[in-house]
């Protein structure tokens, strides 16, 4: 009998797979655009323009125990998150970014058939996990104000409904879900969880509700307001036997030396790192009144570290194609409902001079 083939060995499910669309690194997208990396703005993945606080560097650069494993147990990374956010250090677990608290949460809850409901546009990770892991999305569309409609979402929890996925604020729209509408959700037969990327910039947390509601999972990062984005070190926060579950669940050592040192010399520094969060909310602030000056151009409000701006009509990727040639790269989306969106990071003072002037002369094209 012949042997199978590898793709014929693979689940079926996964065959026609589509990638996650992630953004291009900066050399790629300055060699695109035909000029040196330190002439672009790169706004288009929401990373923090200051970095990592400057006690990173010295607590990474001290490291001298590279040769030994992290520790599986999370101990001091917990028990630092634990303080830091006012919840019991049986709550929490650290993965490898909050993309891998998402896939261990999927991957631990769902089988194949079984429903994550999504709340679109979202995030694109829920939906892309979920494939992975052979559930299936159901999706639930916002209003024309990037809200969840939380009747819809209700209606359709049935038996086969194993999670609820909320981002807030949320990514791409930047608006958060009231927090009475997360309780409303709470009273559904699934686990919610609540992905709290950017909460450091806005909106009102609801990481000490796990204690209330056993069925409800937060999620954190580092990237944002951290800026620790290419250390990979997110976290999350639920109930302490799903907590057990996962720190079962994950791989062993699945955040290194360097990224667990990254992390707590990052907690010894919030006030800096405070300082930053309300730079960006500043030049937030003043990209939306440039924004909202120019013809044909709405920013959405934002509680997040960038603004949804919805372009002239039928100008979307014009205008993002424009301002690449320029030097500038934000977010353009492929999906129909936001053809005329642009997704535009906040920068620093000179990155946001730039993107005015970038989309300024666009709109003038």
């Amino acid at each position: 009998m012949a042997k199978r083939t590898p793709l014929e060995l693979v689940r079926p499910h996964l065959l026609n797979l589509a990638p996650y669309e992630a953004v291009q690194t900066p050399n790629a997208l300055a060699a695109k655009a035909g000029m040196p990396e330190a002439s672009t703005a790169k706004l288009n993945a929401n990373e923090n323009p200051y970095g990592p606080s400057p006690k990173v560097v010295a607590m990474i650069s001290s490291l001298d125990h590279l040769h030994i494993y992290p520790d599986p147990g999370q101990v001091v990374m917990r028990t630092a998150l634990a303080k830091h956010l006012g919840v019991k250090i049986k709550q929490v677990v650290v993965g490898n970014g909050s993309d891998e608290i998402i896939d261990l949460l999927f991957r631990s809850l769902l089988e194949p058939g079984e429903v994550v409901i999504n709340c679109e546009p979202t995030f694109g990770m829920y939906e892309f996990t979920a494939q992975v892991c052979g559930g299936t999305t159901v999706t639930i569309e916002r209003n024309d104000s990037f809200a969840v409609d939380v009747d819809a979402v209700l209606a359709a929890v049935d038996e086969r409904t194993k999670i609820i996925a909320i981002a807030s604020p949320n990514n791409p729209s930047g608006n958060c879900t009231p927090v009475e509408d997360i309780e409303r959700l709470l009273q559904a037969d699934a686990l919610v969880i609540v992905d709290e990327a950017y909460i450091e910039f806005g909106g009102t947390s609801v990481a000490t509700w796990v204690d209330q509601y056993p069925n409800l999972a937060v999620l954190r990062t580092f990237s944002k307001w951290g800026g620790l984005a290419g250390l990979r070190v997110g976290y999350g926060i639920m109930s302490a036997d799903l907590a057990d579950l996962m720190l079962r669940a994950k791989p062993p050592y699945n955040v290194s030396q360097v990224s667990e040192a990254a992390m707590l010399a990052t907690l010894t520094d919030v006030a800096t790192l405070n300082e930053r969060a309300a730079l960006i909310i500043t030049e937030r602030d003043r990209m939306m009144a440039a924004l909202q000056e120019m013809p044909g151009v709405t920013p959405l409000p934002s509680d997040a570290n960038f603004i949804l701006c919805r372009m002239p009509d039928g100008r979307g990727k014009a205008v993002y194609e424009s301002i690449a040639r320029q030097g500038v790269f934000v977010r353009y989306y492929s999906r129909a409902t936001l053809a005329d969106y642009l997704r535009i990071s906040v920068g620093t003072h000179e990155q946001t001079t730039q993107l005015i002037n970038a989309v300024g002369q666009a709109l003038a094209e």
